[in-house]
């Protein structure tokens, strides 16, 4: 049962409390803890810029090649909800070991790869592999370090979640531009081994304790059918014209009937695989909703901007990943000062404010247009990273406070489940939205267009062909359109982050000296 002190079963070296780590020995666990976390995060980006090239790699589709970006986002989806059971049942040093060694080996797979099926197979052992890292890299910086710097620790956690989207297309993009489209995963060996073994070497005794659990297969079966459902739904949706497809409406349907027995069938099970009990802690359930209200809304930025300003733009891949870059300056830069705030200011005004800066700054992309300069695009990607880290820094420490000690792996799971289906969901409804936005636009333009032969005969004066004047009007008339819809798509964003905001006040007041540990 949840909020029960966890029985080890069996006598395993560090099931005590472990003794935190100092000095240098703390600094180094903390940066492979917190490097394992970003490469995870990263490998959710990097391949989408590099789409095309392992298309053409792999000569199938662009469409099909969008498998290897579905393929890993189900299999991550899917297992981050079990890190709870499988920390309990393994011990949480052992299944992050297991899991960051097996990302790495799948990794290499995934470059060696010589067919679209062998590369999707290797991605879902990569995704599988890859779920667990993200809160179980939460879970034992909690155990190493002291708890007067839990905050400090969180801060460096939530740091490696806003970057590495934004380092990913940077990255995915300059190596598809320069080297091939293999090393977008084979990258991922060098730097995964150093992070196996410096664990191995800083972190003995700070395994967690375990316990003989049954294996709950029917809530296993209920997980992976309801989540691989909505996760094809959400990926093939645009491509299908959504619900007009009797494909999307079967797997809505499939994923409604299996999330309402899965719900069910774990609130009730002795030994869930996911221990949805966690939720009834009222701040981690204020805390993860304000979550993903605004890390999906945040997420729209990350997927729409790149694409509007190399289609609409004329940027290249990397140039439009170092305009994402700038979002990550001040986020790093503000990321120190916020636990000292959490010591002078209520945590949730700290939240607060912070979604409700991320809101100013989508509100003033608003103002884009096909003129607007490189800086121009840039300056909201800047100053939005005050807002990221007053914003995820507070919010992970409210969460993870609110539970009982040994739920901190299961709260840490179904978190980080929340905020990647989130982000999956986001990412549909805003890329269709925004072209559909950008399509009636454009239909209004043309409805309103004057000049249009004054423009065309001067095109044709200036030795463009009718046909040749015609279509660089259109494409004019085009670009002007998604612009708009860009603007459009960002005054909404600004109007749902001003709701997240609101959110973070369902939580109860935490105490001032608010340690993530701190049970009910």
């Amino acid at each position: 049962m949840a909020g029960a002190p966890t029985a080890p079963a069996e006598a395993v070296p560090g099931e005590a409390p472990p003794r935190p780590l100092s000095g240098m020995r703390l600094i180094l666990a903390g940066f492979v803890l917190a490097m394992a976390n970003f490469i995870v995060v990263l490998d959710l980006t990097i391949a989408n810029v590099s789409v095309p090239h392992i298309a053409g790699g792999l000569a199938v589709s662009v469409s099909s090649g969008t498998w290897v970006i579905t393929s890993y986002a189900v299999a991550e989806a899917i297992c981050v909800p079990l890190t709870g059971w499988l920390a309990g049942r393994f011990g949480a040093l052992r299944v992050f070991l297991f899991s960051i060694s097996g990302f790495a080996l799948f990794s290499a797979l995934c470059g060696l790869s010589g067919s679209l099926g062998m590369l999707v197979l290797f991605r879902l052992g990569q995704g599988f592999c890859g779920g667990p890292l993200m809160p179980l890299s939460q879970t034992l910086l909690l155990r190493i370090f002291p708890k007067e710097m839990h905050s400090r620790a969180m801060a460096m956690w939530a740091m490696t979640v806003v970057t590495a989207p934004i380092a990913g297309p940077i990255i995915g993009g300059w190596i598809s531009d320069n080297w091939s489209w293999e090393w977008i995963f084979l990258i991922n060996v060098p730097l995964a081994i150093p992070i196996v073994l410096g664990v191995a070497a800083l972190l003995r005794g700070a395994e967690t304790p375990t316990r003989k659990l049954p294996i709950d297969t029917i809530g296993l079966l209920l997980l992976v059918t309801w989540v691989g459902a909505f996760q094809m739904m959400l990926d093939l949706g645009r491509e299908e014209d959504w619900f007009s497809s009797t494909k999307i409406v079967i797997l809505a349907c499939t994923g409604a009937i299996f999330f309402a027995a899965f719900v069910i069938w774990e609130l009730t099970e002795k030994h869930p695989i996911v221990d949805l009990k966690v939720l009834r802690h009222k701040g981690f359930s204020a805390a993860t909703l304000s979550l993903m209200i605004g890390f999906g809304t945040y997420f729209a930025s990350v997927v729409v901007i790149p694409q509007w300003l190399q289609t609409s733009m004329g940027y290249t891949a990397t140039e439009a990943g170092f305009v994402m870059a700038f979002g990550g300056v001040l986020a790093v830069a503000a990321s120190p000062l916020v636990p000292a705030l959490m010591q002078k200011f209520d945590p949730r005004l700290l939240v607060f404010v912070g979604i409700l800066w991320i809101g100013f700054c989508s509100w003033m992309r608003t103002y884009w247009s096909t003129d607007s300069t490189f800086w121009i695009v840039s300056m909201p990607q800047l100053l939005q990273g005050l807002g990221v880290s007053l914003f995820f820094v507070p919010l992970t420490t409210i969460s993870l406070a609110a539970v009982n000690i040994e739920e901190t792996a299961t709260a840490s799971g179904i978190a980080n489940f929340g905020r990647t289906l989130a982000g999956a969901l986001a990412t549909a409804l805003v890329t269709t939205y925004w072209n559909d936005s950008g399509r009636m636009d454009t239909a209004e333009m043309v409805g309103t267009l004057n000049g249009a032969e004054q423009l065309s005969n001067t095109l044709q004066q200036q030795g463009f062909s009718a046909e040749q004047a015609a279509a660089t009007i259109a494409q004019i008339v085009q670009q002007q359109g998604l612009a708009v819809g860009t603007t459009h798509l960002f005054g909404v964003a600004a109007i749902v982050l001003v709701v997240a905001a609101m959110t973070i006040w369902i939580a109860p007041r935490p105490p001032k000296d608010m340690k993530p540990q701190a049970g009910h």
